[in-house]
């Protein structure tokens, strides 16, 4: 299947409306696909052809996202490359890169051409574009449903990131289902401050794209910055961590008069920080989603989050209120889960990588979980991480949510230390929140009265430093061992 190139398509759609803000500046869509199809044209005459790999090496901002259209426009395959990573392990991931793209591309002298007329079908694209290809070049752009996009690398938590290959088949539907769970269409106005080399960045320039919507991007997060966004600037979504979304509730957020939503994702989500959310009348919901699903596989759904999540009848009962319980919400629309027999999270559907799939359809995600009664799927850890204790199995995150539902502890991170009786011992480091006295038995207390034995540290450490992480949020517990 073939679809009209999405920058075109929204500027066709919402012509004035804006495409991207950041620091700043702004673009309307009319605006991105002119400078997107410039820049297009420059990739052409630098030899780039259809189906080639090109790195961005571009820091998150109006630039990065008129490059990522532009190899879309070319039928060029785009490849998002963190800047902050060495010199030395970014020529390693560019290694079969066609092109690297590491300044601003040209932004002016696009062709000047109107958008296909309403209801004809998008064309195919030629073999190659050539540098004088000109007004061709918009006439012609279009995504096949079934080519590659984007090459993703995951954020390596647990070993060496992977490639990830993900189809514009799967960037649409991903959009499609969170479309459906989150509601809204062009006004929609998303504040991205993850890094766009990753998918949860990234599937937020591609939704603003797709749905003609606006995406408001913040080079890195600053919680005094993003709290004037979320305030004075119509931000009606946003993707965070749960670490920035704490740092947001202590700058001070509290009922933000725009925000439909705050997606909270990318590893476990304290129930007392939902509770404090809801509290300070922030729309927080959690999400669950990696790299090879193209972002979200499960999300609470807008209608949860709703003062009159009566609606919804018997699927919200008085007992399930806290959302809490709700986990990390129902599958995408588009999206099947199921859980293996050892507690293995499987998914399946159009979003899924079609080179991460197993012969039997699933992807194998290594992440841990069940679903409960009502369908909403509830994450407890990573396979990976298990701490194997006596015999009795353990998860991590189980821990380190209770520990950091404590209100004196800002971080905890929970490992398996070698034991010579139970084999590995349940080991906490906790970061206490700032200005607070914190003791072992205050701690293992507090464990105690939630967990099994076996479950609550036999060691406790406090660190002064925050916790190792990803770009993205997620702690890096191998750096801990």
């Amino acid at each position: 299947m073939i679809v009209q190139a999405w920058c075109m398509r929204a500027a066709r759609a919402r012509p004035q409306a804006g495409a991207v803000v950041c620091e700043g500046r702004s673009i309307t869509h009319s605006e991105l696909l002119s400078a997107s199809a410039c820049a297009a044209r420059h990739l052409a005459s630098s030899g780039v052809r259809e189906g080639d790999i090109v790195a961005i090496e571009l820091r998150p901002s109006i630039e990065f996202v008129q490059a990522l259209h532009a190899c879309w426009l070319l039928g060029a395959i785009a490849m998002p490359i963190d800047v902050r990573l060495t010199a030395a392990e970014r020529d390693a991931l560019c290694a079969q890169a066609a092109l690297r793209i590491t300044q601003p591309l040209p932004a002016e002298g696009a062709p000047r051409v109107a958008a296909a007329p309403r209801g004809e079908p998008p064309a195919s694209r030629s073999s190659s574009v050539t540098p004088d290809a000109g007004e061709s070049l918009l006439a012609q752009a279009s995504h096949h449903l079934h080519e590659v996009a984007v090459i993703l690398h995951t954020s390596g938590t647990t070993s060496t990131p992977k490639r990830v290959q993900l189809t514009f088949g799967n960037l649409l539907w991903s959009a499609l289902g969170s479309a459906v769970a989150l509601g809204g269409g062009g006004e929609e106005r998303w504040l991205c401050t993850l890094p766009l080399c990753h998918v949860g960045g990234l599937s937020i320039i591609v939704r603003s794209a797709i749905f003609a919507g606006t995406a408001v991007i913040q080079p890195r997060f600053d919680a005094a910055s993003a709290l004037e966004a979320i305030m004075h600037d119509r931000i009606t979504l946003m993707s965070v961590v749960a670490t920035t979304l704490r740092r947001l509730l202590d700058q001070g957020l509290s009922h933000p008069p725009h925000l439909r939503a705050a997606l909270v994702g990318g590893g476990p989500v304290p129930a007392s920080l939902l509770s404090r959310a809801q509290q300070a009348g922030v729309p927080a919901c959690a999400t669950y989603g990696l790299t090879e699903a193209s972002s979200q596989v499960a999300t609470v759904p807008v209608a949860a989050l709703s003062p009159a999540r009566a609606a919804l009848g018997a699927r919200l009962t008085p007992a399930r209120a806290d959302l809490a319980a709700l986990g990390a919400g129902p599958p995408l629309f588009c999206t099947k889960v199921q859980i293996a027999a050892d507690g293995e999270i499987l998914v399946a559907g159009p979003t899924v990588a079609p080179a991460a799939l197993r012969r039997d359809g699933w992807l194998a995600t290594g992440d841990l979980g069940h679903l409960d009664e009502l369908g909403n799927l509830h994450v407890t850890g990573r396979k990976a991480d298990t701490i194997v204790s006596g015999g009795e199995n353990v998860a991590p995150a189980e821990v380190e949510a209770l520990l950091e539902a404590h209100p004196l502890v800002a971080e905890a991170a929970v490992l398996g230390r070698p034991h010579p009786e139970w084999g590995e011992a349940v080991a906490a480091i906790v970061v206490p929140a700032e200005g607070a006295s914190l003791t072992v038995e205050e701690l293992r207390a507090h464990c105690a009265a939630k967990l099994a034995p076996f479950k609550v540290p036999k060691q406790f450490s406090f660190a002064t430093e925050p916790l190792p992480r990803t770009a993205s949020g997620k702690l890096l517990r191998r750096q801990l061992r």
